[in-house]
């Protein structure tokens, strides 16, 4: 499986904090050094070499979300792919039920993993404005933002016809709600939607304890870039299934942009479905 080579290729780093363990997969810059061995280390056990890349996922997702990328990224930096909070293998802060409640866990996660250090930060969808929330309450924490298709815009009309699951469903039903809704809100290509990538949603969505999140269709996003003080850029997937009719009001709306880029024969999930466009889309930001 895709899933296992590409993990086997990281190092699994679990830190400890008072509210319960996060959980990051790290790549090392491969043209650099060896690739490191999937293993837990302790809190405070790895440090980080010249500008780190940190990737925050999507809502109901884990590092998994970058499977495509983390290869291609790590061939210059080291990249480190954080399960957000609630999310995957990493724990649910007490008390906390959407982004912004993340906050400064997630603030806290940054100083101690950097050493105070600013970093690049690529985070989509809900990872985007967990992280654009982040720039704006600490703002030393973030070098660069790089926003991926992220909500809380204001701008989300109809509810997308997703479909959810019901207790006398067999696997085989399940597992095609799961197509139905990867093809419906992820995908615009049904051929994108492979029986291992519903196996790879299946077990994140298994994971996601933070179900009844809710901001992310206000403006909570667009009300932060106010307080932003790094470059902030936007990159979109030209069918975006979240903002199929109005893609080009983002940068309107998110008028503190320094860039924004359309990926072109990608939805929602554009690093996955079209990743070596997405790729020479945000390559050069990085070099920034």
């Amino acid at each position: 499986m895709e899933i296992s080579r590409v993990e086997a290729l990281s190092q699994r780093i679990v830190q400890s904090y008072a509210w319960g363990d996060a959980v990051w997969h790290v790549w090392g810059s491969m043209k650099a050094s060896a690739a490191p061995t999937n293993a837990d280390v302790a809190n405070g056990g790895h440090q980080p070499l010249q500008r780190p890349l940190v990737l925050l996922h999507g809502g109901s997702g884990s590092w998994t979300h970058w499977l495509r990328n983390v290869e291609h990224f790590a061939e210059h930096r080291e990249v480190w792919a954080l399960d957000i909070p609630g999310f995957g293998d990493s724990s649910l802060p007490a008390g906390v039920t959407d982004a912004d409640g993340l906050v400064p866990y997630l603030a806290d996660i940054l100083t101690q993993s950097f050493h105070g250090q600013a970093v690049d930060v690529l985070g989509f969808s809900f990872g985007g404005m967990t992280a654009g929330l982040v720039a704006a309450e600490y703002p030393a924490l973030i070098r660069q933002l790089i926003l991926v298709g992220a909500p809380g815009l204001g701008l989300f009309g109809k509810e997308l016809p997703m479909r959810g699951m019901t207790p006398n469903m067999d696997k085989a039903a399940q597992r095609d709600v799961h197509r139905h809704n990867l093809n419906t809100m992820m995908f615009v290509h049904p051929e994108s939607v492979t029986e291992e990538v519903i196996d790879l949603q299946e077990a994140n969505v298994a994971r996601d304890r933070l179900r009844r999140r809710r901001i992310a269709r206000t403006h909570v996003l667009a009300q932060a870039q106010t307080r932003w003080a790094c470059p902030v850029h936007g990159v979109w997937a030209a069918s975006d299934a979240l903002y199929k009719d109005n893609l080009m009001q983002v940068p309107q709306v998110l008028s503190r942009l320094t860039t924004f880029s359309v990926v072109p024969n990608a939805g929602h999930w554009v690093m996955f479905e079209n990743p070596q466009a997405f790729h020479a889309a945000v390559e050069p930001l990085l070099g920034e």
